[in-house]
């Protein structure tokens, strides 16, 4: 290995306690070891460390690159990467289930429930039991397992309290997961530019047993599993082929092991001797019958440099796949960054001590950069799971699946704002896979053109089947709106218009027109059968009349496609959305979560659905509609926490930073971070004190962050609407706005600065805490403006 090829490696291993590290050409961003310009010291911490090894796997550090994931814990003497996969879903019976063919009875429901039976749709379904999607799981576990007699020079098993030159960490800049201990280094990360798991062991002496091994918690008995280990010119070859029970689908495992040292088989795996490196390439799939192993031997061997089998090749080997792989997954990574000036003494503290101080700005600065990383790290072939793209359990809550009434959408905020259009259309290549399904939904349920989106999918299929009396998930009607919303925000954001996104949205209108067929005494159009997620009224069923999300869905919905499609349709269109009926105030001065008068709203409750309005529609809000902006307010001061699910306290806090309210944000966020959501990882719990892993907290933080800092439409510019009183300054760069600039913004006591940098022109209204005033933008000009003391 020449010294060049030796310093390229080394610059690629960024330190994540700011030690080190230069910035990607163009990448415009603050970096670990940067200063930011303020002078007020190191710059965040793009990373995360641990003094400890980590027992648990909800503890382990990740890696991902939006197909593969991987989660890196053990310990020095048990090296384990568990292997996931986007597409590992067990099969269970609902692969090939339809939705409920329920449109020959739809005109008799509508009936009841206008004429006043209130249960109505309480037998609207086809009496089928809940049937849950198919649950996402992990493939299996790459170990790497020194011997009692091998563990230690002396022949000693090196015991937990002899790890004190032990450290591990993530590097979030590289996605490199990284375990020190003395003379032995171990690195995983997963590669965007190849798609392969990659992991580097060097040590004097290296002996180990190396093994592909399934068993999990919560595998199924009946999983057939078949071991493969032979050795290879490079070292070695190691197999896993998993049948699920009763079913012909697989999945296969492949590993290539290159090694200095000298190999053999030990089944299930090989054995490692006398070496200084270990280089190991994984890739999984699932598939039907057989697989072709030996075509993804050949592809993994392609990966590889024209080299020998010394430990510097394997070193260049290595910091080859790392280049090509940190070329593509930094400069996303670096485009958006927040800096809140937290003391450089609490940066430096490893992320389970730091998570223990809940007020700590140094907090926020980490969990916003980790819950970047590891939304980016999670999209790719689909968006983000519940659990992200980690799992170390076959029994994942909810299936592990894309629950869409909330969770998805949540997890993917920050997605248009935070510059990460990877997210974004991970998202839209779920949607655009699954109209075709969506479209079934429509016929079956409705009898309707168009296309009505589930509220969950394991991301093979698209077709509504997870339903009950209790969560009647096949008439809600909002579902494509809903999810579509990112995308508008992101064509606005790049100022160009997807065709895809377009014929999508004339779908959805499509559906609209031949539902909305019922009035009611004021001419209004009706939404019926309409539902809230997840709620009901005090004094009615659960399928009931007008639920406010459903409301604002279809004028939205409308009136997008209209802009897509200027004709006759958007004319048609835009005078179906203008018969909707108006959002109704309660008798406590709130937005009532059903606009149809006599329904009772239930105010505990996690879903804030019915605010759909406020956040992220826009619909309403203090400077055009400031009367429902009030409403709203009431609606929010009245809602209860209900389970404490992570993701209603964020939504809460969305919600919040829209109508301006800075405690309420500041409370919200108190909630999640004094709540113990966080494991050791950075990735979050679905209750307090971590219970249940899952990733709605950790991914959409950021998103509140950027709702509380600045926020924007096509035609308003919003700064500082919601700054927490703890955060007294900061700052936040690399923002993408609807209007096609981008935010720097720093701020301060004193006051506070942003500079914009537009990519089209236009005339948008800038809103402060001391009023609103026109601002006119010029391409390829910077904007810079400053603002006095809050």
């Amino acid at each position: 290995m020449t010294d060049k090829d030796r310093a390229d490696a080394r610059s690629l291993r960024t330190d994540v306690d700011g030690t080190g590290g230069e910035a990607a050409p163009g990448d415009g961003a603050p970096t670990p070891g940067t200063r930011t310009h303020g002078g007020r010291g190191a710059a965040p911490v793009h990373g995360t460390w641990e003094p400890l090894p980590a027992a648990r796997w909800e503890d382990a550090f990740l890696s991902g690159n939006g197909t593969h994931g991987a989660l890196v814990f053990g310990d020095p003497n048990d090296d384990r990467v568990i292997v996931n996969h986007h597409r590992l879903v067990r099969p269970n019976g609902s692969a090939d289930a339809r939705p409920p063919e329920l449109a020959e009875r739809l005109a008799d429901v509508q009936d009841r429930l206008l004429t006043g039976d209130v249960n109505a749709g309480e037998d609207f379904t086809d009496g089928r039991p809940l049937l849950w999607v198919q649950p996402f799981h992990p493939a299996f576990q790459v170990r790497l397992r020194r011997p009692g007699d091998l563990a230690h020079p002396e022949g000693v098993r090196r015991p937990a309290e002899e790890w004190h030159a032990y450290r591990r960490e993530a590097d979030f800049t590289t996605g490199v997961v990284r375990a020190v201990c003395a003379d032995r280094r171990s690195e995983v990360f997963v590669s965007r530019a190849d798609d392969v798991i990659a992991q580097y062991v060097t040590a004097p002496g290296l002996a180990a047993e190396v093994t592909l091994d399934h068993r999990l918690p919560g595998a199924p008995a009946g999983l057939a599993v078949g071991h493969g280990a032979v050795r290879t010119p490079e070292g070695a070859l190691l197999t896993l082929r998993a049948r699920y029970p009763g079913s012909d689908l697989a999945y296969t495992g492949v590993t290539l092991l290159v090694t200095d040292g000298r190999t053999r088989p030990a089944l299930p795996g090989v054995r490692v001797d006398g070496a200084r490196s270990l280089l190991l390439l994984t890739r999984v799939r699932r598939h039907p019958g057989e697989t072709d192993v030996l075509a993804e031997v050949r592809a993994l061997r392609e990966l590889l440099p024209e080299a020998g089998r010394g430990a510097e090749d394997i070193e260049r080997a290595y910091a080859h796949l790392l280049a090509r792989h940190t070329a593509l997954h930094r400069a996303a990574y670096l485009r958006v960054t927040l800096d809140l000036h937290a003391d450089p003494a609490e940066r430096a503290l490893p992320g389970s001590e730091l998570a223990r101080r809940p007020k700590s700005p140094a907090l926020l600065e980490r969990l916003f950069a980790a819950g970047r990383y590891h939304l980016l790290s999670a999209a790719g072939t689909l968006p983000p799971r519940l659990t992200g793209l980690w799992t170390g359990d076959w029994d994942t809550a909810w299936s592990g699946a894309f629950t869409t009434d909330a969770n998805l959408n949540l997890q993917t905020a920050s997605a248009a704002a935070a510059a990460l259009p990877e997210v974004t259309e991970a998202q839209a290549a779920l949607i655009h896979g699954q109209l075709p399904h969506w479209r079934d939904n429509a016929r079956a349920v409705f009898g309707a053109r168009g296309v009505v989106a589930p509220a969950h999918t394991d991301g093979e299929s698209g077709h509504i089947h997870h339903l009950s009396r209790e969560y009647p998930l096949h008439v809600w009607t909002a579902g494509a709106d809903w999810l579509l919303k990112p995308l508008v925000d992101h064509d606005e954001t790049r100022g160009e218009r997807d065709p895809r996104l377009a014929v999508a949205l004339a779908e959805v209108a499509r559906f609209y027109e031949d539902f909305l067929t019922r009035t009611d005494d004021d001419g209004h159009l009706v939404i019926v059968p309409s539902y809230s997620p997840e709620n009901r009224p005090a004094n009615a069923g659960w399928v009931t009349v007008n639920a406010a999300m459903d409301l604002s869905a279809a004028r939205h919905a409308l009136r997008t496609a209209a802009a897509y499609h200027p004709g006759p349709d958007a004319e048609r269109w835009l005078a179906l959305a203008d018969r909707l009926p108006p959002h109704r105030v309660n008798a406590e001065g709130a937005l009532a979560e059903w606009a149809r008068p006599g329904l009772i709203d239930t105010y505990d409750h996690r879903h804030l659905s019915h605010l759909y309005g406020v956040w992220p529609l826009d619909e309403i809000n203090p400077y055009d509609t400031p009367g429902l902006a009030a409403a709203a307010h009431r609606a929010l001061e009245l809602r209860g926490a209900e389970n404490d699910s992570a993701h209603g306290h964020l939504h809460h806090a969305l919600v919040a930073a829209r109508l301006r309210d800075a405690e309420r944000v500041a409370a919200a966020l108190d909630n999640v971070l004094a709540g113990d959501y966080f494991h050791v990882s950075l990735m979050s719990g679905h209750y307090p004190n971590r219970h249940v892993y899952n990733a709605d907290a950790a991914h959409t933080l950021p998103a509140v962050l950027i709702e509380a800092l600045i926020q924007s439409t096509p035609d308003r510019l919003v700064l500082l609407p919601a700054l927490p009183a703890g955060l007294s300054s900061g700052e936040l760069r690399g923002i993408r706005t609807r209007f096609g600039a981008t935010a720097d913004l720093t701020w301060t006591p004193e006051g506070a600065r942003a500079v914009l940098r537009p990519g089209r022109t236009c005339r948008v209204e800038l809103q402060t805490s001391t009023g609103a005033r026109p601002l006119s933008l010029s391409a390829g000009e910077d904007g810079v403006l400053t603002l006095g003391p809050r």
